[in-house]
């Protein structure tokens, strides 16, 4: 896929990873719809972005609003030729704490908006994309997905959001090969350690626990980083069906 000229939607594109590709994407001569709950921080990228964005508020969990979100990619920019899924939410709380039990409707939300939400984005671009003329090599459309390597080795407190992104990694080739047939590719990025608004709000003493795990680069991924590995799938014809870990060789420790 040429990103000039070609349409993406992104969600959680107001701030993080999403902004980044957001960002990218546009400067690569793509028009971007920025799908986000916080409406301040949306509006204010798309206006920053100019014509080439557009901002559409909407929660990933809600058919109408993603439904919405994907009508305003056609009637703004004329079509949808890929989807880049950022939204998520990070929740840390042990199985049983001194409180008691996990809270069971926190672990709920949490597969709500990581999980549940980004399938059904999947499913309602996807549904946009196949009635797209396929190019030169038979594509309609990209997808791209974000796990994290809390998916593969999640740490104490992580299980309700391991969970969500092992849901989104175990979901991916099957999803890729119902797609085949439409031409349609999926993949998941399965980033580490972020610059991220999530990351932002740990302690100084999580950050730097965090961070002294990482082997090499030893810090933070930067949020163009993904954006860079974003756009390299969404270039490359035969990246289908595959989850890539973008983490500087870091396994988490239990904590």
């Amino acid at each position: 896929m040429e990103l000039k000229n070609a349409v993406i939607l992104v969600t959680g594109g107001a701030s993080g990873l999403g902004a980044a590709c957001v960002r990218r994407f546009v400067n690569q001569g793509a028009r971007v719809v920025i799908v986000d709950r916080d409406t301040e921080r949306g509006a204010a990228l798309a206006d920053e972005l100019g014509e080439s964005a557009r901002f559409a508020q909407a929660d990933v969990t809600s058919e109408a609003e993603i439904g919405a979100a994907v009508q305003a990619a056609v009637q703004t920019f004329g079509g949808l030729n890929a989807a880049i899924n950022c939204a998520g939410v990070a929740w840390a709380g042990r199985t049983v704490s001194k409180e008691g039990p996990h809270p069971l409707d926190l672990f709920e939300t949490v597969i709500k908006i990581n999980l549940i939400g980004t399938f059904n984005v999947i499913r309602l671009a996807a549904a946009q994309m196949a009635t797209n003329e396929p190019d030169a090599n038979g594509e309609r459309g990209v997808i791209v997905n974000t796990a994290s390597v809390a998916a593969f080795d999640g740490q104490v407190g992580q299980a309700a959001y391991a969970a969500s992104k092992g849901g989104v990694v175990g979901m991916t080739l099957p999803i890729a090969r119902d797609l085949s047939r439409l031409g349609i590719r999926v993949m998941t990025i399965a980033p580490g350690i972020f610059k991220t608004p999530m990351v932002a709000m740990m302690t100084d003493e999580v950050q730097n626990s965090l961070a002294s795990q990482i082997p090499f680069p030893a810090r933070f991924g930067d949020p163009d980083e993904y954006a860079q590995l974003a756009q390299a799938i969404l270039e490359n014809p035969y990246l289908n069906g595959e989850v890539i870990r973008l983490d500087g060789a870091v396994r988490m420790q239990p904590k």
